[in-house]
């Protein structure tokens, strides 16, 4: 069924610290600063040395203890010389004047080769860290606490985890980040103008800095792997790619820098989609928590993805949270479930407590199960929860509704579904999707994808569109052929049409910029005609190559939204018979050529209906069961793919 969907790399990090983690038992039981100095060894001086200097200080002895005794479990490279000299020359890389995917690849390179096995060699904080690098933290934080405008509202106990710990994210440098961001990022906010409304508000400080650093780095987002991530204050701050996650770091460590109370936030998995998402979340003055939508880029507290579905949002803190160590203390599956994180799933949405009853044919050997939504590329589910089992049934918590879930289980060899997947509507009821092998159906499919609403707006750009015919290079007395007049067409559409012509054309409706992913013409026996393209004022030779590059993804489009138009200058005149026009979309419609099989969800696999190269951009299935969960795998290409159901002889996406 499953044997797991995190990295072997992540994996193996997860188990060098996992020695740390025994506090997660003996922390309840003894004194937790005495446990942290155990987990230091040799390096317990220097944990000492932070609690004695502050021992007149009752408020920063306090919080130096919060940080000790809170250290285990958190870790950094264990050869810090090799990650600085990584660094140096990520910096250095920044500041050739190569373009940001060439300083991408140039690091995927080193980490894969000259510096390999890093992310495998992990070492306990507390064995490392430095009373002096503790202490300077500790001072600085507690500065910007008492004496910037922006953290007057912050109590003690949001102070340690907004704005105090030393890290934002694991794996970061022990460097005076604190300064470096301040140093980098400083003319905005001390050229803000003074008012009597906003000037000591957090909101504006946090988008007058949040600008400065857009504008100094110009950041550009690049999501597919790109080596050991910028951890460092001197890497960060001049970062020029990244995901939306380093970008939220590299904000956090900035707002903190000034005493601007910021946490991390993210989801492991939309609910209809096989990635996670990252972002920061404001605490603001009056007391609100304001989102950002993405990272840097975002407004905080603006619309947080209205029309997305997401199982659950946790929220990144420095301490340990105690109700994961059960999990972590006796499970055998042993998936990393970070322990620095918490559930805050019922802060954005409403969300249901889910009681699931095992199967008795199910044999586990723990008293954990798992929740997953489905992923459908690097796996078949992504874990996201946990929950443990009494008396054959499990709880899930705080589940985000309107998305469909699969409970797991570990048999000692793989997770295996312990349930029918099942949908959490949106009023909260729970349905378990199951088969009717008694009934069969048929059914036509258009996509593998659900249509998002940018999907659905691109489509639409081609109605009204037109093909024309001349003997003319300026389309004087063109003749109409085809007008599209409807979404639902096939892959070539017949002319109908015996004239010849030189010149044919794509006219795009008013409005439209032209938008169109691909063009061909087709003779009447189907044979592909080539020729030079033509394209209206406005385009150019690069642009119009696009519609005849047989990719999908790539659009004819101009600056301009009326008189667009793309088409064929033919050697000599030619009768086309037929026409491929395909609309800028997401190329998840059914593609011609490609090889696709229906799977449908037999209670424990996928099981494959049947199978066969796509002849046009709908496929035909028999003998599916009814009410079965489904899903169209292209065994081509691509990368996105969903779950779904026909359901009043509609596709129903999951």
């Amino acid at each position: 069924m499953m044997k797991g969907d995190f990295s072997v790399k992540v994996f193996k990090s997860f188990l060098s610290i996992l020695s740390c983690l025994a506090i997660l038992s003996c922390s309840l039981k003894n004194d937790a600063l005495e446990y942290a100095y155990k987990v230091a060894g040799p390096n317990r001086c220097e944990l000492e040395a932070v609690i004695d200097h502050y021992k007149n200080d009752p408020l920063k002895l306090k919080a130096a203890r919060f940080l000790i005794e809170n250290m285990p479990g958190h870790y950094s490279y264990k050869n810090i010389k090799a990650i600085n000299d990584y660094y140096d020359i990520a910096l250095n890389l920044t500041r050739s004047g190569l373009t940001p995917k060439a300083q991408r690849d140039s690091l995927l390179y080193l980490s894969d080769n000259l510096f390999w096995g890093l992310d495998q060699d992990l070492i306990p904080d507390a064995r490392i860290i430095t009373s002096d690098f503790l202490i300077e933290n500790i001072d600085k934080s507690f500065d910007v606490w008492m004496n910037e405008r922006w953290a007057k509202h912050v109590s003690f106990d949001e102070f340690c985890e907004w704005i105090l710990p030393y890290k934002c994210v694991e794996l970061q440098s022990f460097d005076s980040w604190r300064d470096t961001m301040r140093q980098t990022f400083w003319w905005n906010i001390a050229h803000m103008d003074y008012d009597d409304e906003s000037y000591e508000s957090p909101f504006r400080a946090v988008n007058t800095i949040r600008s400065e650093i857009s504008w100094r780095i110009k950041p550009v987002g690049m999501y597919n792997r790109s080596g050991y991530p910028m951890r460092s204050a001197s890497t960060l701050s001049h970062m020029s790619f990244g995901s939306c996650s380093d970008y939220v770091n590299l904000g956090v460590l900035t707002f903190r820098s000034y005493g601007i109370p910021v946490v991390i936030e993210e989801t492991p998995s939309w609910g209809r989609y096989r990635a996670g998402h990252t972002w920061y979340t404001l605490l603001n003055d009056n007391g609100e928590e304001m989102r950002s939508e993405w990272d840097i880029s975002s407004v905080p507290g603006g619309p947080f993805f209205p029309n997305q579905r997401i199982p659950k949002v946790y929220r990144k803190q420095y301490a340990i949270n105690k109700e994961r160590i059960p999990y972590h203390n006796k499970s055998i599956y042993k998936y990393p479930f970070d322990i620095f994180s918490i559930d805050v799933t019922d802060r954005y949405y409403k969300t249901t407590d889910v009681t699931i009853h095992i199967w008795e044919s199910v044999k586990l050997v723990e008293d954990f199960a798992y929740i997953a939504t489905f992923n459908g590329q690097s796996s078949e589910w992504t874990l996201i929860d946990y929950g443990e089992i009494n008396k054959g049934k499990v709880t899930f918590k705080k589940m985000g509704r309107n998305i469909l879930y699969v409970a797991l289980g570990f048999n000692g060899k793989e997770l295996m579904p312990i349930n029918w997947p099942f949908i959490i509507h949106k009023d909260g009821k729970i349905e378990f999707i199951k088969n009717d092998y008694k009934k069969r159906e048929s059914l036509d499919i258009k996509r593998k994808y659900y249509s998002s609403e940018n999907v659905v707006a691109m489509r639409k750009r081609i109605l009204g569109g037109k093909i024309q015919a001349s003997n003319y290079a300026d389309f004087k007395n063109a003749k109409t052929v085809l007008c599209v007049d409807s979404l639902n067409i096939p892959d070539k559409v017949i002319i109908n049409n015996r004239e010849e012509f030189k010149y044919w054309r794509y006219l795009s409706p008013d409005g439209s910029y032209g938008s169109i992913a691909e063009l061909s013409f087709f003779t009447s026996d189907t044979i592909l005609l080539t020729g030079t393209p033509i394209f209206s004022e406005g385009a150019n030779e690069n642009i119009a190559l696009k519609a005849f590059d047989n990719d999908w993804l790539s659009n004819f489009e101009t600056g301009q939204s009326n008189g667009n138009w793309v088409g064929m200058e033919f050697a000599e005149k030619q009768t086309v018979g037929m026409v491929r026009i395909v609309p800028r979309s997401d190329d998840n419609d059914i593609h011609p050529g490609d090889n696709y099989e229906l799977r449908y969800w037999d209670g424990f696999y996928w099981t494959v209906i049947g199978k066969g190269i796509a002849s046009d951009n709908s496929l035909h299935f028999d003998n599916v069961p009814v009410g079965a969960l489904l899903w169209v795998h292209d065994l081509t290409r691509g990368m996105d793919e969903r779950i779904f159901r026909f359901k009043n002889e509609k596709i129903e996406w999951w």
